[in-house]
């Protein structure tokens, strides 16, 4: 439905004032308009109906999204997200409930525009749960006029909103904290050039010729412990595979019994192995 319906005026940054004049000047519905327009839309599909529902709340929208100004985001944008929000309302609003549309709306007007401040606000996403959204919003207003909060505070929250105490704590420390970009400015200083976060979160192993070095590097050694293993004799090689390079590792009494002599020849006939390997292997280290 959304994209069936067009607003009188395209709602971006420079035109934000013009938008509201046009909004505000649009004809209110009476109870009862509201809910012969709500019917023709819900029985018969009159999209023109849900038009002029939507046009004649546009400006209770306006009004609900002046209250998230202060989050720093485009308000013609938290406008845009609200008026979402009022085209779903309307597509399910049932006119038989005996209620305004925009004490049905408004529940649906706001989560479009919490779910569009919660994902805009910060670059890390700041609340996922359900409860911490609640305390998004919440406790950012409690916040107003308080420090850091005091334990009486943050339990009277916590039980306000019916989260756990740790909740509350957690997001007290993310709306405290601010965002920082990977790579500041021209900095005046060697001081302020190293707060940014490039230099000291550098990642050295993600250098393209070191990475392509260690790999022609690892190559060549499986190479020499390749040819290192053909070399052994065949008891030997098979001692080796036996107690390193299968899964279901066999131990010196098994071998020892396959080749009818002792665990303890066993265990120096591995021993020696190794030893070839290890030398082999690292002879160019």
């Amino acid at each position: 439905m959304s994209n069936s319906l067009a607003l009188p005026i395209t709602l971006t940054a420079g035109n934000f004032d013009s938008y509201l004049n046009v909004v505000g000047q649009t004809n209110k519905l009476n109870a009862e308009e509201e809910r012969e327009l709500a019917i023709r839309f819900r029985d018969h599909q009159d999209l023109e109906a849900a038009k002029q529902l939507v046009m004649a709340n546009l400006r209770f929208v306006a009004h609900v999204a002046r209250g998230y100004n202060g989050y720093g985001l485009p308000m013609n944008d938290i406008v845009q997200e609200g008026n979402i929000g009022l085209m779903k309302a309307v597509k399910r609003f049932n006119p038989d409930l005996g209620i305004r549309l925009v004490s049905f709306a408004v529940h649906w007007i706001r989560a479009e525009i919490h779910e569009y401040v919660i994902k805009n606000w910060r670059i890390v996403k700041i609340a996922t749960t359900k409860s911490q959204r609640k305390l998004f919003f919440n406790l950012r207003k409690s916040k107003k006029n308080l420090g850091w909060l005091s334990k009486n505070e943050a339990e009277a929250i916590a039980q306000n909103l019916n989260v756990d105490l740790k909740t509350v704590y957690e997001m007290e420390t993310r709306l405290d904290g601010k965002d920082m970009a990977f790579d500041l400015p021209e900095a005046d200083s060697s001081e302020e050039a190293y707060s940014a976060p490039i230099s000291y979160l550098e990642q050295h192993n993600t250098d393209p010729a070191l990475l392509l070095e260690n790999a022609d590097w690892a190559g060549h050694k499986e190479m020499l412990l390749s040819n290192a293993l053909q070399g052994l004799d065949e008891r030997s090689q098979d001692i080796v595979a036996s107690r390193w390079l299968t899964e279901k590792k066999l131990t010196l009494h098994e071998l020892a019994e396959r080749y009818n002599v002792s665990a303890e020849r066993i265990r120096q006939l591995e021993k020696n192995a190794m030893k070839k390997l290890k030398g082999a292997v690292s002879i160019l280290a």
